[in-house]
């Protein structure tokens, strides 16, 4: 057979991979199975979001996710192995998805590469059961993608997983794999400017504002009456355009207007994605070291140096902003202890994004070899800086409170590899795009202290945030 020849800047021999694919095949007609065959490579620069848009289909499942300020980007297209789940046994199902497929997965390439090897895509609900039964996306959704593009540090990373049974043919196995990286290697690497942004989204949103501060006021009663100490309640605002919201543009916005937040963005293969900038980190694990953030407690930015100073002196010193961040420390820390896990808190600091300021810790802990990943997510979601405490009880009066589902709202959205490492933030700061329709997300700590006045306009100023990078 001919086999087209290696380009120079292509780190994959076609030959080597043919007689690879060749060998992985006659082992499946010997044993009557399957093997999903990772394919890790370098290739020249692109950007993955470029590509994203280039090459995600409307009825494929993909995500993509980046933060700028390190340099890394990665954005997956199209499942070879997916699964859904609903209900309180989520993540363990998750889990054993991921070591499932692991067993079934032999790689080709050079492991070392940066975001090498196949990866796992997770997103979750903020309950484990949607109650609206209309909300397009379960409760649960991991999936290994067909096409893994990556940026780390201007290395770029294509990733292929690809089903090889006895009736495969590895010559059109190869020929989609050579044709999707000539379309790859064709896209320029730029640097996208802010796409401009219709006047229509420059507007104050209205909001069901009494609404609002009447349940930060009846959740006030219930604090003061000791029934819980916080609960988070979010508000919920729709919009609809002339056109459809274009999702690539939307999420260069993102990425520009906010380079210290995770740009993320998952679609349902359905027509629906839920998108978002969120400043919070869920866990962070890398060569078995885990960091998580404790991000509770807010303040605006002030218009100029002195009045910005002010106002984060004024929340470092604010009772009520640090009661609120220091129950969500307490709580990771207990957390992760439950797990075995010996959490260090470290130096507190202050998390200033373009508009808003935000207390922050960073926990850090060694996690041990039987630990995986998705039992400390589980153990972790939802913390108190989302939902409350005690938690179960917030979480009850949100669902009380709130008329809309949350769905992906505040919940885990990342990414595991083979190895344990893994990246989860919460999706905060978020909108689920439906063609010409979008309903935007953003919530507030209340605690004792709390006024239903600054928790109202706290709300506003985060999904303004979000509004005008939608077009």
């Amino acid at each position: 057979m001919t086999v087209s020849p290696c380009r120079s800047n292509f780190f994959v021999d076609h030959k080597d991979l043919y007689q690879f694919l060749s060998a992985v095949q006659e082992n499946c007609l010997h044993n009557n199975s399957r093997q999903i065959v990772s394919i890790s490579q370098e290739i020249n620069l692109v950007d993955p979001l470029v590509v994203l848009e280039k090459l995600a289909q409307v009825n494929e499942i993909n995500f993509y996710f980046e933060n700028k300020g390190r340099q890394e980007a990665i954005a997956a297209i199209d499942a070879v192995a997916k699964l859904h789940s609903d209900g309180a046994e989520r993540f363990t199902q998750t889990e054993h998805f991921i070591k499932t497929c692991l067993k079934n997965i032999i790689n080709f390439g050079n492991a070392n590469l940066p975001f090498a090897g196949p990866h796992f895509f997770c997103y979750f609900s903020f309950f484990h059961q949607n109650t609206q039964i209309d909300y397009p996306f379960p409760s649960a959704t991991i999936f290994l993608p067909r096409w893994q593009i990556a940026v780390k540090n201007q290395r770029c990373i294509l990733v292929t997983n690809t089903m090889i049974n006895a009736s495969a043919n590895i010559t059109k196995i190869l020929q989609t794999w050579e044709n999707k990286i000539e379309i790859i290697n064709s896209l320029e690497y730029s640097s996208p400017k802010i796409d401009c942004l219709p006047e229509n989204f420059h507007k104050q949103p209205v909001t069901n504002a009494a609404c609002f501060k009447s349940s930060v006021s009846s959740a006030l009663e219930q604090i003061q009456s000791n029934h819980l100490s916080k609960i988070v309640l979010a508000d919920a605002l729709d919009v609809k355009s002339s056109k459809h919201f274009n999702l690539g543009k939307s999420l260069n916005n993102l990425r520009q207007l906010y380079p210290n937040c995770y740009v993320f963005s998952t679609s349902n293969g359905q027509g629906q994605s839920f998108i978002g900038a969120s400043p919070e980190r869920l866990i962070s694990i890398h060569k078995k070291q885990l960091i998580t953030d404790a991000l509770a407690g807010s303040a605006p930015r002030g218009k100029t140096p002195t009045e910005d100073a002010d106002l984060a002196n004024s929340l470092v010193n604010s009772t009520k902003e640090r009661h609120e961040h220091k129950l969500v420390i307490d709580f990771i820390t207990q957390r992760l202890s439950q797990l075995g896990l010996l959490p260090q808190v470290l130096a507190p600091r202050l998390r200033q994004l373009s508009n808003i300021q935000h207390l922050w810790t960073p926990i850090s802990a060694v996690v041990p070899a039987n630990v995986h990943p998705l039992k400390i997510v589980a153990q972790l979601h939802p913390t108190p800086a989302v939902a409350g405490a005690a938690r179960d009880i917030a979480c009850a009066e949100i669902r009380r409170y709130e008329s809309f589902e949350r769905g992906l709202y505040a919940a885990p959205l990342g990414w595991v590899d083979a190895e344990g490492n893994c990246e989860f933030i919460v999706g905060i700061r978020s909108a689920l795009i439906n063609g010409d329709r979008a309903r935007l997300y953003a919530g507030a700590g209340i605690v004792a202290g709390s006024d239903p006045e600054k928790e109202f306009a706290e709300v506003q100023l985060k999904l303004q945030a979000l509004l005008k990078a939608l077009v």
